[in-house]
């Protein structure tokens, strides 16, 4: 099926998997330490939010399943441009947990920047986890550079903050118990981008023989019934996948010389249960060198902004 439910266990499993997963990484790369050691205190914040979701009520949206097939069927993502009620009162203590932590692990004054404009009122959580949900990195950019804060930054605090709603919310829509008409819209997606938010891929992760792509937002999964380029479907002698190192060929990246786009590609056992699909993203990137030292590139989030 092109959509893949991927559960997120509970928080005690979670840990075990992730320490495993870090310690190979570092047994290969001693040199992530000090990223896989800020990765930790953020994963701890993240999770710790993702598990009062599991547990918790999300809010009441109208969006019926036949409106959601007809958005997928034109290749609209389910939550573009849909307004959804966030949490703020649930959100804004993590987002200031992770500003602080981003502090301490390396962002300096940066990040401390963007903790004391939100306690200082100069930034209105709720718009700004609003921009981040409706994909708007304009937005952001926008208030990023009024307040003379760091964009990328701001973006990131965003998206971990409110990651974990969407994540559970997009589990949420696309159950497997849905309404037969929207399973079937799920069935027939066959885009490069999340059919939940709309996101590019952080990677595919291949398990089971399956190349299944993993939102970067969202971490829903999902795969193309084509092997192809996901950003321009070129599937000819211009798209490539290569191994940069011989020893570790269940890690590679997909070059298209026809849209200059790349995408990551890793062997697991299993699919990377929410939020441990970054352990897979940061453990590959020497991929991101490799494709961008030849002049690849990640494109620019997709505009949903015409409503469907």
């Amino acid at each position: 099926m092109p959509y893949t439910p991927v559960l997120s266990g509970n928080a005690g499993d979670l840990f075990d998997t992730a320490e495993r997963r870090w310690h190979t990484v570092l047994e290969a790369r001693p040199d992530l330490s000090p990223a896989i050691a800020l990765q930790r205190r953020l994963l701890t914040i993240v999770a710790d939010l993702g598990q009062a979701f599991e547990h918790g009520r999300l809010p009441r949206l109208s969006l019926p399943p036949k409106y959601l097939a007809a958005k997928l069927s034109r290749g609209v993502p389910a939550l573009a441009g849909e307004p959804i009620p966030l949490p703020v009162p649930v959100l804004q203590p993590p987002f200031l947990r992770l500003c602080e932590a981003l502090a301490e692990g390396g962002a300096g004054e940066m990040a401390t920047r963007i903790q004391e404009a939100v306690q200082k009122g100069e930034i209105e959580v709720g718009s700004l986890l609003g921009a981040c949900l409706a994909r708007n990195q304009a937005a952001i950019r926008h208030v990023a550079s009024h307040l003379g804060l760091a964009p990328d930054l701001l973006w990131l605090v965003a998206e971990l903050a409110v990651g974990p709603f969407v994540h559970i919310l997009q589990r949420a829509l696309f159950d497997p118990a849905i309404h037969e008409v929207l399973h079937s819209a799920l069935q027939g997606w066959n885009r490069g981008y999340c059919p939940a938010c709309g996101s590019w891929p952080a990677l595919a992760e291949v398990a089971g023989g399956h190349r299944t792509l993993r939102c970067a937002f969202c971490a829903s999964a999902w795969e193309m019934t084509m092997y192809a380029c996901i950003y321009c479907a070129e599937s000819g002698e211009r798209f490539v996948t290569a191994a940069p190192t011989e020893e570790r060929k269940d890690r590679r990246v997909e070059v298209c010389s026809a849209c200059g786009g790349y995408l990551k590609t890793i062997d697991l056992p299993d699919l990377s249960p929410f939020p441990l699909l970054s352990i897979s993203d940061i453990e590959t990137t020497d991929l991101d060198v490799a494709a961008m030292e030849h002049g690849y590139v990640r494109p620019p989030l997709k505009d949903f902004s015409v409503k469907a």
